[in-house]
């Protein structure tokens, strides 16, 4: 996929222009049918600015691309963008495509609930890659509450509608939540291809004589090619552990494995795994084994 220069949206007015859509009937939050969307250009690269967008599309012919990755998608899937993501899709020429687009800015959910709930809701930080692919009884429950909506925001605005909106968006962003839970579950294969593919990765890590310290967890997620939010969520509902918790543990297996190593000092194998002070290799391995390093070395003996 060729690069091209990216359409930066600053406004939900400017987004509707660009697609030669209809005005929007609130400054603050769409719903545009994928439908109706016009483009001269099958290729496109943009981000929003100030909003965050959910798309549900049920058929979409094309590609979408996320960082240097590309993915093929034909249908029944969600997507969350957050701010300043930046992502392309390229669609194929004659194509009718379905689905529908929420854009939501930023002064939309002021002063409510959500404006400080939706950090919380982590899957606007995964990539293309991680959207949410849903079975058809889950499709009805979005599409249901996208419905409601939909209905409450072609109706003419009152003192309750934004309440309602909030309301319906929260309702759905849960839904998400636990949809995606099954998904870590259900999709059984690939992720624990990713845990082997990470399970490789750091035993090379260790292995390559060139530690200094352990990876961060964006090194390993580029390496994985998924975001660090959707790394994070793998983990913990896999294996009931953060990644700084998998990677400490990792680490204290590496250590114990070097510590019975009788020439090697615990000093020289704290600086071999990448500790600059001992003391700090001293007190994350008594944190683990509730021993200190020499203790767990003459505990061999």
């Amino acid at each position: 996929m060729k690069t091209k220069e990216i359409k930066k949206f600053e406004t939900i007015q400017e987004f509707h222009r660009y697609f030669g859509l209809p005005a929007p009937e609130h400054p603050h939050i769409s719903i545009i049918s994928i439908g109706d969307m016009y483009t001269d250009d099958c290729f496109k690269t943009f981000s929003f600015s100030f909003f965050s967008s959910i798309a549900f599309k049920s058929v979409f012919k094309g590609k979408m691309q996320y960082g240097q990755s590309t993915y093929d998608f034909d249908k029944g899937m969600m997507s969350f963008v957050s701010p300043d993501q930046i992502f392309s899709f390229q669609h194929e020429e004659g194509t009718k495509h379905s689905g529908w687009i929420i854009l939501i800015h930023a002064d939309f959910l002021w002063n409510t609930p959500l404006e400080k709930n939706i950090k919380f809701y982590d899957f606007f930080d995964y990539s293309v890659n991680e959207a949410l692919f849903l079975s058809d009884a889950e499709q009805k429950i979005m599409l249901d509450i996208l419905e409601l909506i939909k209905q409450e925001y072609h109706a003419r605005i009152d003192k309750f509608s934004k309440e309602i909106i909030i309301a319906q968006l929260e309702l759905l962003l849960k839904y998400a939540q636990r949809f995606y839970e099954r998904q870590f579950i259900t999709r059984d294969k690939p992720n624990h291809l990713i845990l082997s593919k990470l399970e490789n990765f750091i035993n090379h890590w260790f292995d390559s004589g060139e530690l200094n310290g352990l990876p961060t967890v964006q090194i390993i997620s580029d390496h994985l090619n998924i975001s660090p939010s959707y790394l994070s969520r793998l983990l913990h509902s896999l294996i009931g552990q953060s990644t700084q918790q998998y990677l400490q543990k990792k680490l204290i297996d590496k250590a114990k494995e070097r510590l019975a190593h009788p020439d090697l000092s615990v000093s020289e194998v704290a600086y071999e795994l990448g500790f600059e002070h001992p003391q700090s290799f001293n007190k994350l391995f008594k944190k683990h084994t509730e021993l200190t390093p020499s203790e767990f070395k003459k505990s061999l003996n």
